[in-house]
Formats: C-alpha cells, sequence, structure tokens
C-alpha cells in the first residue's frame, strides 16, 4: 500500500494551516473498506458483509462567509472553489471535487442549510483499489459539513444522502454498501448490511483470538467504478430481475435458481444471474459461520466467491487471479477479490504467522508474470466515521 509521511490527520490540520492560515475548527475521519463477502450484491437488494480499514480519509474543516466552499487536496496539490451556482445541478464542479461538490448537493437537495466552508483533506487510503477511497472522501466532507453547520441527520440516513451524491452528481452507479460500511463500521466486527431495508447487524469478526489477519493485496491494475463495465453488470441484474418476474435478484431463492435459469434465454445473463444469488447465499453461510465463532471455516467460502466472479460475473482481471492463485498455494484459507472488479484488490484470510509468507508469495507470482509489484498489509477490522476533536 501506498504510505504518505506522517500521521494522515497531522497532514490535513497542517495542511489546512499551511493553506488556510489558523487552525480547523475540528478534524473529521472516515475509513476505507474491504468486503469480506457480497460482491455486486448490494444493487441487487442483497447481503454484504464489509468491514472498515484503518486506513482513512481526514477533513479538517472550518466555517467561511458566504454559499462559497473552498477545498485543498494533499494527493493533488490542487485547491478548488466552488460556489451555490455549481451546485446547483449535477456535473459543474468535476474531477475530485465532484465528490466534495456531490456532497454539499446533496444536502441542500435534502433540505439543509449547508454553511460556507474551507476545507483540507489527506488521506491513506489508496485511489483505484476497490477500497472506497470515494465513500471515504465523501463520508468523512458529509460529517464535516453537518457538524459545522450544526445540522441533524442520524447515523443510519447518512450513507443514502452520501450514495446520492456519488450516484446522482458525479455520475457512478455504487450501491449503498461503500457509504453503509464507511460510515456505521465498528471496532473488531463485519458488518451484516440487508441492502433492501438498510438493516445492520455487527457482526463480531475477532481475527486475534483465531490466530488469523485479513491480508489485503493491491493489485495494482486500477479499479474504476465510473466506466461501462461495471454500469452493463447492473442494467443485466436489473433486465434479469424484470424478466423474472421480482423486485430484485435478491428474491430469488438458491432452492429456485435452476428454474429460473431455464427462463432466461441468453447465456451470459444466466450466469450473472448466477452469481448473485449463489453469492447472496455465501453471505448468509458466511454471517451464520462468523455468528458460530467459526472464524477459519469461512476461507472456502471466500475462494467460491472468486470463483464465481471469474466465471460467471466476469469481472476480475489477470492480477487479481494472479494474486489469489498465489495466495492460496502459498496456505491462505480462503482468498477473493474484493470491490466491484476489472482491478482493484484481493483479500486473503490467512493463519497470523504466515501473513509475511502469504505476501511474498504473492510478490513472487506477480514478478514471474512480469506485473508492478503488489502493495500489501495486514489489517484488522477498525471503526467507521468519527469526528477526531
Amino acid at each position: 500500500m501506498t504510505h504518505l509521511n506522517g500521521d494522515v490527520a497531522e497532514r490535513a490540520a497542517a495542511g489546512f494551516t499551511d493553506k488556510y492560515g489558523g487552525r480547523a475548527t475540528g478534524r473529521w475521519a472516515a475509513p476505507g473498506r474491504v468486503n469480506l463477502i457480497g460482491e455486486h450484491t448490494d444493487y441487487n437488494d442483497g447481503f454484504v458483509l464489509p468491514f472498515a480499514l484503518p486506513l482513512r480519509t481526514v477533513v479538517a474543516a472550518d466555517r467561511q462567509d458566504g454559499d462559497n466552499w473552498t477545498v485543498w487536496s494533499e494527493l493533488s496539490g490542487e485547491t478548488i472553489t466552488f460556489g451555490a451556482d455549481d451546485v446547483a445541478e449535477p456535473g459543474r464542479v468535476t474531477g475530485w471535487g465532484a465528490y466534495v461538490a456531490g456532497v454539499v448537493w446533496a444536502l441542500r437537495e435534502a433540505g439543509h442549510q449547508v454553511p460556507g466552508a474551507r476545507l483540507a483533506i489527506a488521506s491513506d487510503v489508496p485511489l483505484g483499489s476497490g477500497l472506497s477511497s470515494s465513500a471515504a472522501l465523501e463520508s468523512a466532507v458529509l460529517a464535516a459539513l453537518l457538524d459545522l453547520g450544526g445540522l441533524e441527520l442520524p447515523a443510519e440516513r447518512r450513507p443514502r444522502l452520501a450514495q446520492r451524491a456519488e450516484n446522482v452528481y458525479v455520475g457512478a452507479p455504487t450501491g449503498i454498501m461503500d457509504q453503509s460500511a464507511v460510515i456505521r463500521c465498528r471496532a473488531g466486527h463485519a458488518l451484516f448490511l440487508d441492502c433492501r431495508d438498510e438493516s445492520v447487524e455487527h457482526i463480531p469478526f475477532d481475527l486475534d483470538a483465531a490466530g488469523l489477519a485479513v491480508l489485503v493485496i493491491d493489485s495494482r491494475a486500477p479499479h474504476r467504478h465510473a466506466d461501462g463495465e461495471y454500469a452493463a453488470r447492473r442494467q443485466s441484474c436489473e433486465a434479469a430481475a424484470e424478466a423474472l418476474g421480482v423486485p430484485a435478484l435478491r428474491d430469488v431463492a438458491v432452492d429456485q435458481l435452476d428454474a429460473a435459469l431455464t427462463r432466461l434465454d441468453d447465456e451470459v445473463t444466466r450466469r450473472r444471474v448466477r452469481h448473485v444469488v449463489t453469492e447472496d447465499q455465501r453471505v448468509l453461510d458466511t454471517v451464520a459461520l462468523l455468528r458460530a465463532g467459526r472464524v477459519r471455516d469461512i476461507g472456502p467460502l471466500l475462494t467460491a466467491s472468486h470463483v464465481s466472479m471469474r466465471d460467471d460475473f466476469e469481472i476480475t482481471v489477470p492480477e487479481v487471479d494472479t494474486a489469489v492463485e498465489a495466495a492460496l498455494a502459498a496456505g491462505a484459507l480462503g482468498a477473493r477479490m474484493t470491490g466491484g472488479g476489472f482491478g482493484g484488490c484481493v483479500l486473503a484470510l490467512v493463519k497470523a504467522d504466515q501473513a509475511e509468507a502469504v505476501a511474498t508469495a504473492v510478490k513472487t507470482a506477480y514478478a514471474k508474470q512480469g506485473f508492478t509489484t503488489p502493495g500489501t498489509l495486514t489489517v484488522l477490522p477498525a471503526p467507521g466515521a468519527t469526528r477526531l476533536n
């Protein structure tokens, strides 16, 4: 993983002082996330099981007069300014600033009086890796603006607003999982989210007690949501649900799958449906094992999820397949791509004392294939968005 020097919260605060003078009113942090299991089930009203990462995006902020927002990004070194006219309708602010402007737009659309503000952003969440850097940015900005304006928005309603900023203002058709995980996760737990009614259950995920760790592998194959392939998968699922006469593919049970597939004429669509229906069941099976404290036993479900994404949903790339195969060969209990696909990250469930050996094996496999050396990080489940001071 890529890390900049110094604590990310300190960097955000220092950036604010350097850019604007004085001290920020406060600092707000939101983490990246990995999805333990449940890929492309979120927009099908299904189930997901993400957990938050220790990597964070931090926003240092203060109010400023008028309906204007000034934003400095450590990563780009740029400062952008936008006003009320720019957030009057989607698309007027582009690039990374669209994620910030989108939050302002969504809050105003929801009837909130959003204060003008100066913001400085620093982050340890790698961009383009499928770890929800965009949701982390949106959620940290959202928390900052709510507090600066004294605005009331319950935690359970915040993910939907942040998702609306990304879907409508930015134009990326993501589901509700990313923002829910970034905002609502708890340390030491995975977040069991029903994407239909947005109910959550915090599932104990005590890796230390089991002598295990999760190794996150950045494939170095850029992960992008706002491209045609992600949208095409979503459209295919929605069309299949309509053809099957159900509100969403979540409503097709595993024991009804074979009969449902016979009603679809297109082989590609059948594969897409098979992935979503079986993936929902894998989430439920994983939750049952974790509730029983059987953390080691979830490994085969993780690997089966990857096979389904590779063969039925067709969203993996050679780098992530290589990482999964190498991790398993080196002794990982299970491994899978995490995120929307076409690049991004892999997670591997490993024995804690074997994490370094598995990471080395993946890097060796990459070298043999001539791929860019992957980044690796061993993680434990971290807390969701919070105010730091």
